[in-house]
């Protein structure tokens, strides 16, 4: 949990909430925000042992979340990117209840890629397949590192791709050149670079973590432009690697329609909001309810347009 004095890299957004209760005379910020740092990963937020089965221990969590909150007289608590489970626990104490819409491939017990592909419509599966061989027309080699196959070689070109991206689309590349080493030395066996080569050096890349369901895609890269190859790298290359380790998902960050091609799904995902101030809360709850029927009827409509066979066939 952490203190902040501001609403940056959280992919869950309430500045217009801030911004409501600032023209009234509150003060927003400094707020409490739990989180996993600069990603909109999915998981556990309240963490306890594996063995804790009692579920009052969570609740406790959250109850004593709530007293720190109070102590330090902070105007809310965000928790964002919980799983569904410890979702509704935050809603029985008081929470108020949040949704989204990511896009996420989920595992069929797909044994290939190609198992995949028969899932898919006649004309996603031949649109995909045009991509994949797009993508390495322009001599372009693709290799899968992780474990100890990791160097610094690798975090040397992969942190220019970054530095490069993030200069390019956002402005301020939050994470440092150390950061890459580190993960290398901490957890090599739960890091995946995916590094594209072009006549011998490194031209584009992108980093995921292997969870134990899931594979996490994360930030993307390039120092050269050739056509598809993000989708290659990010979308069609984790597929790849999921059905190899047998993972159940792929979560490859936040938004994105485009994704729904590619076989990714809009899947629900959620956030939990204590307001201190009993008029801002009303509001925002009000809010609230409006907004997780509209997340609501979006996921059924993008899913209903997918790009997988509807029950009755298509005729061919």
């Amino acid at each position: 949990m952490y203190l902040k004095s501001h609403s940056q890299g959280e992919y869950v957004f309430d500045y217009s909430w801030a911004d409501a209760f600032e023209r009234a005379g509150g003060r927003y910020y400094p707020k409490l925000q739990v989180s996993v740092p600069f990603t909109p990963a999915t998981g556990r937020r309240l963490l306890t042992r594996p063995d804790a089965e009692d579920p009052e221990i969570e609740k406790y969590l959250l109850s004593g979340l709530m007293q720190v909150a109070e102590k330090m007289e902070v105007s809310s608590v965000h928790i964002t990117f919980s799983d569904k489970h410890q979702w509704d626990q935050m809603g029985e104490l008081g929470f108020l209840q949040r949704t989204h819409n990511q896009f996420h491939w989920q595992n069929d017990n797909y044994s290939t890629f190609d198992d995949f592909l028969v899932a898919l419509s006649s004309k996603k599966r031949k649109n995909i397949k045009r991509e994949r061989r797009g993508a390495l027309e322009s001599g372009i080699e693709i290799e899968r590192i992780t474990g100890s196959d990791l160097t610094e070689e690798h975090w040397d070109a992969f942190y220019r791709f970054y530095v490069d991206t993030g200069n390019r689309k956002w402005g301020s590349p939050y994470l440092k050149r150390q950061f890459f080493s580190i993960i290398g030395e901490t957890m090599p066996d739960d890091t995946l670079l995916v590094m594209c080569k072009r006549d011998g050096r490194y031209v584009a890349g992108a980093i995921n973590f292997i969870g134990g369901e899931c594979l996490f895609g994360r930030n993307w890269g390039c120092i050269e432009h050739h056509p598809y190859l993000h989708f290659e790298v990010c979308y069609y290359q984790a597929i790849e690697f999921a059905i190899e380790r047998g993972l159940k998902r792929v979560e490859a960050g936040a938004q994105g329609q485009h994704k729904l091609a590619r076989g990714y799904l809009p899947t629900h995902t959620y956030s939990a909001h204590w307001i201190a101030n009993e008029s801002l809360r009303d509001a925002i709850d009000n809010y609230l309810q409006d907004e997780r029927r509209y997340v609501d009827e979006e996921i059924d409509y993008i899913t209903e347009q997918g790009p997988f066979k509807k029950l009755i066939g298509e005729g061919e």
